[in-house]
């Protein structure tokens, strides 16, 4: 396929407004690509040039892009940053001044051709970067200098989730429901939607069915749901084993012979940040391949206390680990098994699985096993749960013991008790920016006056509005958040997005925020959850906590499942 022809179909998946209409172009995307090259066009899509757990990062910044436009142009770099202002897309920049009759390549050789500026590194890698990005733009056309432009900067942001393509992927090969449920599973313990598609394409529904767990592939994890109250939790699970939950962040680990992987909840591997849960697995797993989970948390060496989440993210991080590690080393609690010398434990039991689990971990400082009982007493429940709470955890976890692992679902084979649910809502809540009002009062010279929150509708996979919120931030950062959302502002509604509200400019759903409320009420505004004439729910005086969250996605924010649950604990 020339990649000006990929470059249509992305302008119409960018300019969609319902998300059939983003199925059916990518459909036809993939009905156009050869079989063995179906995998690039996948990631491609997903701005990415592999799975999210092999990141290869294109090293270009914004100042070395508009250096290769100047090149591939014959602007002036002053030229080019004049209407990058003017413009806020350098990819709008490219296609406005690219000549007509430039060259118009395949795919393959322009995704080949970013890889090869990725690899780039060493001494002169910056102008190796700028030269090769400029000779590729010179060889598409306007159309595609723009795509290529806003890929290498990370903004090609189509929309489409993950459901999104496996239903795409469904369509272009003319299965129904049975083979969505099976490329569905195939995602979920490979995490590569790029294999799963080049498996369906090259070797049928027999292919995708035959892939199997393996270490180095995170496998997608298995979510909790949440009930209010001791009494709820055995009356819907029956005997179970109860677990402390760590206010910490889960970690995936993944060892083959004396490597080791770790990857977090976003599957993105972060392996590099926790030298010492690597050096621990190394030394307490008795097992030449193994993948299990755990809860990371920093660990007070001098007062014997776990530190605070705050304190605890901060070890994700990409500099200064070093130091880091040796002033908040990390303990590893770990809960599950799920692949061991060659066999999948995700169909196994719980107690089978934990029982072995138990039995690979050597003792030592690094990995421990999660503390735990197993009842089917609510008061026995009850008051382990207040010891946990007493101790600083959040609460529990209770799962079924006779369930096995079904990663990339949530359900109640797990259910999560914390004190927050128990009462009024104290809990914080996740949304993505799906928009923003620009303002009145004294809020006008800000130019941002609120936000236009989102929760995720998995079966749907929409995004649907269920909070303006306009507090909590000081105009400092209210002005540098509206210099983040403008980057992803988009001119019509995204076509995730399903919202009665017309907010001033609308946001690709990107960026995660954390907002802390007093409740949640019914509302005809609002769409999470609205079903026909049933208003739908919305939050009551949201205010917004912290900063965007680096740590998920928008498909990681609070369901609107969830949203509805929370409704019904108050």
């Amino acid at each position: 396929m020339k990649f000006s022809v990929l470059a249509g179909f992305l302008e119409k998946i960018e300019s969609a407004t319902k998300r059939s209409e983003m199925v059916r172009v990518l459909s036809e995307i993939f009905r156009e690509a050869e079989a063995e090259e179906i995998d690039k066009y996948v990631y491609f899509c997903q701005g990415a040039l592999g799975p999210p757990f092999k990141r290869t990062v294109i090293g270009l910044g914004e100042k070395m892009i508009i250096q290769s436009i100047s090149r591939a142009t014959g602007l002036t770099v002053q030229d080019v940053t004049k209407q990058y202002i003017k413009l806020g897309d350098l990819g709008l920049v490219a296609e406005e001044n690219m000549g007509e009759g430039k060259e118009d390549a395949d795919f393959l050789y322009v995704y080949g051709a970013l890889q090869s500026i990725a690899e780039i590194s060493g001494k002169g890698s910056v102008e190796g970067k700028i030269n090769s990005l400029t000779k590729l733009m010179e060889k598409t056309k306007p159309k595609g200098a723009k795509y290529i432009v806003r890929f290498v900067e990370g903004k090609l942001r189509l929309g489409a989730g993950e459901a999104t393509i496996i239903e795409a992927l469904t369509v272009s090969v003319k299965r129904g429901r049975e083979l969505k449920n099976t490329l569905e599973r195939a995602f979920n313990i490979c995490s590569d939607l790029g294999l799963v598609a080049k498996k369906l394409f090259l070797e049928g529904v027999k292919g995708v069915k035959e892939i199997k767990v393996k270490p180095g592939n995170p496998i997608r994890p298995a979510l909790a749901e949440r009930l209010t109250s001791p009494r709820e939790i055995i009356d819907k699970i029956g005997r179970c084993a109860v677990e402390s939950k760590y206010d910490g962040f889960r970690c995936q680990v993944h060892k083959k012979e004396l490597e080791v992987k770790i990857f977090s909840r976003r599957l993105e591997e972060i392996t590099d940040a926790l030298p010492e849960i690597v050096k621990g697995t190394k030394k307490q797993i008795k097992a030449e391949e193994a993948i299990f989970e755990g809860e990371a948390l920093a660990f007070n060496e001098e007062t014997g206390e776990f530190y605070p989440f705050q304190v605890t993210i901060q070890r994700k991080r990409k500099y200064g680990v070093k130091e880091m590690a040796e002033e908040f080393p990390l303990k590893l609690f770990c809960f599950d098994l799920l692949y061991l010398e060659g066999t999948s434990y995700l169909d196994k039991p719980y107690i089978e699985r934990t029982k072995t689990l138990m039995e690979i971990i050597k003792p030592g400082e690094t990995l421990k096993i999660a503390e735990r009982m197993i009842t089917e007493n609510p008061e026995e429940l009850e008051k382990y749960f207040e010891d946990r709470v007493e101790k600083g955890l959040e609460g529990i976890i209770a799962k079924r013991i006779d369930a096995p692992y079904q990663a990339g679902s949530r359900n109640f084979n797990w259910i999560k008790l914390k004190r927050s649910y128990r009462g009024k809502l104290t809990d914080t809540i996740d949304i993505v920016v799906v928009g923003y009002f620009k303002g009145r009062g004294k809020r006008v010279k800000l130019g941002i006056g609120a936000i236009l929150g989102a929760v995720y509708d998995e079966e749907k996979d929409l995004f649907r509005t269920v909070a303006k919120v306009g507090s909590g931030l000081s105009e400092e950062n209210w002005m540098k958040l509206k210099g983040v959302l403008d980057k992803e502002a988009t001119p019509n509604k995204p076509a995730r997005v399903d919202s009665l509200i017309e907010p001033d400019v609308w946001v690709k759903p990107v960026y995660v925020l954390t907002v802390k409320a007093d409740e949640i009420t019914r509302s005809p505004n609002h769409t999470c959850g609205m079903k026909n004439s049933e208003p739908g729910y919305a939050l009551r005086f949201p205010r917004l906590i912290g900063w965007i969250r680096g740590d998920k996605g928008p498909e990681d924010v609070n369901t609107v499942k969830e949203i509805i649950e929370m409704y019904k604990m108050q």
